[in-house]
C-alpha cells in the first residue's frame, strides 16, 4: 500500500514540475515561421522559450537593459536581430558567441557607452550594423571592424560625440561600404583633417550640427574631394541658429562627385541657400533635395533688381518638401533658379499663389509636381497671365491634394501646353459642377481619383485619353456616351465608387483593362462587357453580387475561354443575395443545369405541361368530369331562368316527394307506388314526369324545378335506372340540392337487387349512399308488401298539406289511371319496342348511345284511361 502512495505523489510532483516548465516556456512574442516579433511588449529581459530555429528576432521598443551570454545562446540559426529603442547599457562579450550566422544587427538608440568591439568578433558575416544614437564619447573603431569584410552598412555616434579623430575609422580603410552614417553632439567641437578620407562608401550621411564650429564643414568636404557618392546627405547642419558668416562653407562641393545632395532639417536663410546653390550649379549634383528645412529671409539681403546669380543650376530633380515658408520658391525674389530643372517637385510647401513669371521660368521642366499645397482654381489659373509661350516641354503635371474644383480652369491653363500628356488632379474637389471644357488633342492620361464627380463630369473630360482613373470619386452613374467618343481609351479605373449597375450597351472598342471593384452593382452577365472586344483584364470584386444564373454563366464563360483575366478572382467575389447565400464565395455557387439552361427549362416545362394536360384529360374521362360540368351548367342555367321568372322570393313545397324512375319501371310506379301513397288518408302529393311536368318547358328545367319543389326525392332503383341518362341527371341534381345538408330527403327504393361495385364510376354518389344509407327493398312476396308501404309512409312522414305551384290551378283531382284501351291495336300490357306510342315525344339525352333504345319522357299520353275520383284538395 505504501509504495503505491509514494508512486502517486511522485507522479503528481512530476506533473506540477512539467506544468511550471511549460508555463515558463510560453513566449509572449508573435512567432510566425522562423520569425519572432516581440516589439513593444515592455519586456525587461529576453523572453525564454524562443524556438531555436528562429532566424529573425525583433526586440525593439522594449525596456531591456542588458544582453547576457545566455540570452541568445540557443539561437544558433539567428540571422537578424533588432534591439533598437531600448535602454541597453551592457552587452556581455560572449552574448553573440553562438550567433555566427548573424547578418543584421541593430542597437540603435540605446545607452551603450563604448563601441562593443569584443562581442563582434564571432560575427564575421555581418552586413549591417546600426550603432548610432548611443552614449559613445569616442568614435574609435577597434581592429575587429577590419575583419568584417562583408559589412555594407554602418551607422555610429551619438549625442555625446564631440570629436572626430584621424584614427577613428582606420579599420574601415579596406572595407567598401554602401552606406556610412555618423552622428555627433549638437555642436561638433573638433575634427581632424583626413578623418573621413579613409572611408569608401556609396552613401555618406552626416547628422552633424555645426552651429558653433561652421568652419569644420569645409574640412570635411575637403576630405571627400575626388570621391564619388550616390547620396550625400546633411541632417541638422545648423540646428539652433542661422548661419550669418561670410565664409563659403560649400566650396568643396565642386570637387565631390555626388549624384544626389540632400539637406534634411536645419536652418537655412537666403544667404546660406544661395551659397549652397552657387556651388551646386558648378558640381556633379543632378538631384537636389531640400526637405523640412527652416527657411527664412536674410535681413541683409539686397534686391537690386538685377538678374539672379543662380542662373545655371542644371538639375534632373529638384525636391522642395515639407517647408513651412513658401518664400523659398523665390528666395532671391526671382524664379530663375528653376529655369533649368527638368523634374520639379514642390510638395507641402503651402503656397497659394502662382505668379505669371514662374510659369515662364520653368521653361525646361518636363515634370512638375505641385501636390499637397493649398492651391485653388484662381491661384493656379490666372486669366491675366499669358500661357502661350510657357511650359513648352511639360509632359506631366501633378496637382493632387489641393483645393481645385474646376476642370474648366485646368483645361484653360493647359490649352497651350502642347507637350502635355499626363495630368494628375487626384484628391481635389473636381466634378461637382456642370462645365464646358475645351482640351487640346494631346492629353492621354488623366488621374482624378478621390474627387466628387458625377455623370455630368464626363462632359468635361478630354476624349483623347488612353488612361483614366476616377476611383473613389462618389460616382454612381456612368455616361456611356463619353466612352463612345473616347475611342482610344485603354485603361479605365472606377474602383471604390457607388456605381449601381453596369449599363447595357457599354461600348469601348479599345479598352484593355477595367477596374470596377468596390462599387454597388450586383448584376453582371455574359453581355455586360460584350461591346468591349479587346478587354483582357477585369477587376470587379467586392461588389454585392446577386448569385444568379447570369453571373454563373458569365464566370464560367470567362474562365472557360481564358480571353478575359479576372485579376482579383476568386477571393473578392461573394454573394450578397439571396439571403441564404450571403457571404458565400461566388466560386462555390454552382446552380444546376436545369435551373440556368433556358432552353432546357422550356423543354421540361412543355413536356411537363403536356403530361399534366394528358393526365387531366385522362382523369376527366375516368371520372366523367365533362358530364358533371355539363350538369352544373344546366343547374345554373335553370336556376337563373327560375330567378328570372319567379324572382328571389321563397316558396313552400308543392309536393311531398319527387319520384325518379326509369321508363321501364313506369308500370310499377303507376300500379303500386302512386295508388298506395296518393290514396291513403291523408294522401301524399307526388310528382312524376309523365303527369306533372309543365308542357313547353325545357326538360332539365322541369326536373330541377320539381326537385326543388319537393320535400323528398324517391329513387326507384333498378338495372334500368342505372342505364337511364335522365335518371342520372335527377340523382345528381338531388345530390346538389343536399350539399351542406343531410341526405334525409333522399329515399332509395331498390326494386331490383343491384351490386354497388358493378355500378359505373359516374354513380360514385349512388355507390356511397347504397353503402352508408339504409334503403327500402321491394319485396316480391305480397304478404311483406304491407310492411314495405308502412316503412315508406314512415320515411315520408305525415302527409301535411302542401302549397300549390305558381301558375297551376288550386283544385286538383288525384286519380289512379287504369288503361281501357290502347291505340294502334295494341293489347293491354303490350308495348312497341321500336317506336314511341302516338302522342309521346322521344327524348335522347346528350351522350346517349343511338344504337340502344332511347329513353322516353311521356309529356302527353294518348292512351285512354278510366278516371276514378279519389279526393279533391
Amino acid at each position: 500500500m505504501l509504495p503505491l502512495v509514494k508512486n502517486s505523489w511522485t507522479n503528481v510532483l512530476l506533473c506540477i514540475q512539467m506544468t511550471v516548465v511549460a508555463s515558463d516556456s510560453i513566449s509572449p512574442c508573435s512567432i510566425t515561421g522562423y520569425s519572432a516579433n516581440c516589439k513593444g511588449l515592455n519586456l525587461d529581459q529576453v523572453p525564454p522559450g524562443l524556438p531555436a530555429s528562429l532566424e529573425s528576432l525583433d526586440l525593439s521598443f522594449n525596456k531591456l537593459t542588458a544582453i547576457t551570454n545566455k540570452d541568445l545562446a540557443h539561437l544558433t540559426q539567428l540571422r537578424s536581430l533588432n534591439l533598437e529603442f531600448n535602454n541597453i547599457s551592457l552587452i556581455e562579450d560572449e552574448a553573440f558567441a553562438s550567433n555566427a550566422l548573424l547578418k543584421e544587427l541593430s542597437v540603435f538608440n540605446n545607452s551603450l557607452t563604448q563601441v562593443p568591439s569584443k562581442l563582434l568578433e564571432p560575427l564575421t558575416r555581418l552586413r549591417s550594423l546600426e550603432m548610432s544614437n548611443n552614449l559613445f564619447a569616442s568614435a574609435a573603431l577597434g581592429e575587429v571592424f577590419s575583419t568584417l569584410r562583408e559589412l555594407e552598412s554602418l551607422s555610429m555616434g551619438g549625442p555625446l560625440l564631440l570629436n572626430l579623430s584621424r584614427e577613428d575609422f582606420l579599420p574601415l580603410r579596406w572595407t567598401p561600404l554602401k552606406k556610412f552614417a555618423i552622428k555627433s553632439a549638437s555642436s561638433l567641437q573638433h575634427y581632424d583633417p583626413g578623418t573621413l578620407s579613409v572611408l569608401q562608401t556609396d552613401q555618406m550621411w552626416f547628422d552633424v550640427a555645426l552651429d558653433q564650429k561652421p568652419e569644420i564643414l569645409p574640412l570635411m568636404l575637403k576630405d571627400l574631394a575626388g570621391k564619388t557618392f550616390a547620396v550625400l546627405r546633411f541632417r541638422n547642419l545648423f540646428e539652433f541658429k542661422y548661419y550669418t558668416g561670410s565664409q563659403d562653407l560649400f566650396k568643396g562641393l565642386r570637387d565631390i562627385a555626388a549624384r544626389q545632395l540632400v539637406f534634411f532639417r536645419g536652418k537655412f536663410n537666403e544667404n546660406l541657400l544661395r551659397m549652397a546653390l552657387l556651388n551646386v550649379q558648378g558640381s556633379a549634383v543632378k538631384d537636389l533635395g531640400l526637405v523640412a528645412i527652416d527657411f527664412a529671409r536674410s535681413p541683409d539681403f539686397v534686391n537690386d533688381g538685377l538678374e539672379s546669380s543662380v542662373t545655371d543650376l542644371v538639375l534632373d530633380n529638384l525636391l522642395l518638401q515639407d517647408i513651412s515658408n513658401p518664400d523659398i520658391l523665390r528666395f532671391d525674389w526671382r524664379f530663375t533658379w528653376l529655369s533649368r530643372v527638368v523634374r520639379l517637385t514642390i510638395r507641402n510647401v503651402n503656397f497659394n499663389y502662382v505668379p505669371c513669371d514662374s510659369w515662364e521660368e520653368m521653361r525646361n521642366a518636363e515634370t512638375v509636381t505641385i501636390a499637397g499645397n493649398r492651391l485653388t482654381d484662381e491661384a493656379l489659373y490666372n486669366q491675366r497671365c499669358d500661357y502661350r509661350s510657357s511650359m513648352p516641354k511639360l509632359r506631366v503635371l501633378n496637382a493632387n491634394a489641393n483645393e481645385l474644383a474646376s476642370l474648366r480652369a485646368l483645361s484653360a491653363l493647359t490649352a497651350e501646353w502642347t507637350a502635355l500628356r499626363e495630368l494628375d488632379v487626384s484628391h481635389n474637389k473636381l466634378g461637382s459642377t456642370r462645365e464646358s471644357c475645351t482640351w487640346k488633342q494631346n492629353v492621354t492620361k488623366l488621374v482624378m481619383h478621390h474627387n466628387m464627380v458625377d455623370q455630368v463630369t464626363f462632359g468635361c473630360l478630354p476624349t483623347t485619353l488612353l488612361y483614366l482613373d476616377m476611383s473613389y470619386s462618389n460616382l454612381d452613374v456612368l455616361d456611356t456616351g463619353y466612352f463612345r467618343q473616347a475611342t482610344q481609351l485603354q485603361v479605365l479605373l472606377l474602383s471604390g465608387n457607388k456605381i449601381k449597375f453596369i449599363p447595357s450597351g457599354w461600348e469601348s472598342p479599345n479598352l484593355l483593362s477595367l477596374a470596377v471593384d468596390g462599387n454597388s452593382f450586383g448584376l453582371i452577365g455574359e453581355g455586360s462587357f460584350s461591346s468591349m472586344p479587346r478587354l483582357v483584364n477585369l477587376t470587379a470584386g467586392n461588389n454585392p453580387y446577386h448569385c444568379t444564373c447570369d453571373l454563373h454563366a458569365f464566370i464560367q464563360d470567362t474562365l472557360g475561354k481564358g480571353r478575359l483575366s479576372i485579376t482579383d478572382w476568386p477571393g473578392n467575389y461573394k454573394c450578397y443575395h439571396p439571403e441564404p447565400l450571403l457571404e458565400m464565395t461566388v466560386a462555390k455557387y454552382l446552380p444546376g443545369r436545369l435551373v440556368c439552361d433556358v432552353r432546357l427549362v422550356i423543354a421540361v416545362s412543355v413536356v411537363t405541361t403536356a403530361a399534366v394536360a394528358f393526365l387531366l384529360v385522362g382523369l376527366c374521362h375516368v371520372f366523367n368530369v365533362p358530364w358533371y360540368l355539363k350538369a352544373m351548367y344546366l343547374i345554373l342555367r335553370a336556376q337563373y331562368r327560375a330567378r328570372q321568372e319567379q324572382g328571389e322570393a321563397g316558396r313552400a313545397f308543392a309536393y311531398h316527394a319527387f319520384i325518379s324512375y326509369s321508363h321501364s319501371d313506369a308500370e310499377w310506379v303507376r300500379d303500386h307506388l302512386l295508388p298506395c301513397l296518393e290514396n291513403c288518408d291523408p294522401p301524399y302529393r307526388l310528382c312524376i314526369h309523365e303527369r306533372d311536368f309543365q308542357p313547353g318547358k325545357w326538360i332539365i328545367d322541369n326536373i330541377i324545378e320539381n326537385i326543388e319543389d319537393s320535400r323528398k326525392v324517391i329513387f326507384v332503383l333498378s338495372r334500368n335506372f342505372v342505364n337511364s341518362e335522365w335518371c342520372n341527371y335527377e340523382l345528381y341534381f338531388a345530390h346538389q340540392r343536399a350539399i351542406g345538408k343531410s341526405f334525409n330527403d333522399v329515399i332509395l327504393v331498390v326494386k331490383e337487387t343491384i351490386d354497388p361495385e358493378s355500378l359505373p364510376s359516374k354513380y360514385c354518389k349512388l355507390k356511397k349512399m347504397l353503402s352508408t344509407k339504409t334503403y327500402l327493398e321491394w319485396p316480391s312476396e305480397p304478404k311483406r308488401q304491407a310492411f314495405f308501404w308502412a316503412q315508406m309512409r314512415g320515411v315520408l312522414g305525415k302527409a301535411t298539406p302542401t302549397g300549390e305551384k305558381a301558375g297551376q290551378p288550386t283544385d286538383r283531382v288525384s286519380m289512379v289511371e287504369l288503361p281501357l284501351e290502347v291505340e294502334d291495336g295494341k293489347g293491354e300490357g303490350e308495348e312497341d319496342s321500336t317506336a314511341a306510342p302516338a302522342g309521346q315525344r322521344q327524348v335522347v339525352p346528350p351522350g346517349a348511345n343511338n344504337d340502344t333504345e332511347p329513353e322516353s319522357l311521356l309529356l302527353h299520353k294518348v292512351i285512354s284511361y278510366q278516371a276514378i275520383p279519389i279526393e279533391v284538395v
